[in-house]
């Protein structure tokens, strides 16, 4: 494994918090060029979030901007750029005339399947490089930083 140090003994450690942004940004690297090798190179930076609060079932406007915790029209504007796409579809809402109700396509699904199926090989590329209790440790501690998290952050549903 490469070394976060620059090779002088007097050179402190990257803080914690860099190692995991630059971890978190060299696994979306891969994995958007994964999904774009697969025909989904048009997904936007929020597409993975809203993915996965509609994969349990349809959901509205509300709930994505509560969800992302952002305002009404900042989700308005990446569910948009989803329905351009051809990600997101709305439907009449049965209850009330005046919401829409927001469901993935079966584009959405197949992108899905292409990033569940990344997941899974990235984790056991870990596994295979650091050894399986070194990759289980890693989740464990990934686990603990998100449970710890508790209420106030993105609502992330696992895939």
């Amino acid at each position: 494994m490469k070394s976060t140090h620059s090779g002088h003994s007097s050179d402190p450690p990257a803080d914690f918090g860099v190692l995991l942004n630059l971890a978190f940004g060299a696994f979306k690297v891969r994995l958007h060029a994964t999904l774009a090798g697969a025909g989904f190179d048009d997904i936007g930076p929020s597409f993975g979030y809203v993915f996965r609060l509609l994969a349990a079932g349809p959901g509205n406007l509300r709930g994505v901007a509560e969800a992302l915790g952002m305002t009404a029209p900042g989700a308005l504007k990446i569910v948009n750029d989803m329905v351009d796409k051809g990600y997101v579809e709305r439907a009449e809402h049965e209850a009330d005339a005046r919401q829409k109700l927001l469901h993935l396509t079966a584009r959405a699904q197949a992108a899905m399947e292409v990033a569940h199926a990344f997941h899974l090989e990235f984790e056991a590329g870990l596994a295979e490089r650091l050894g399986v209790r070194d990759a289980r440790a890693a989740r464990r501690v990934l686990e603990a930083i998100v449970a710890a998290q508790g209420e106030g952050g993105v609502a992330l549903r696992p895939v």
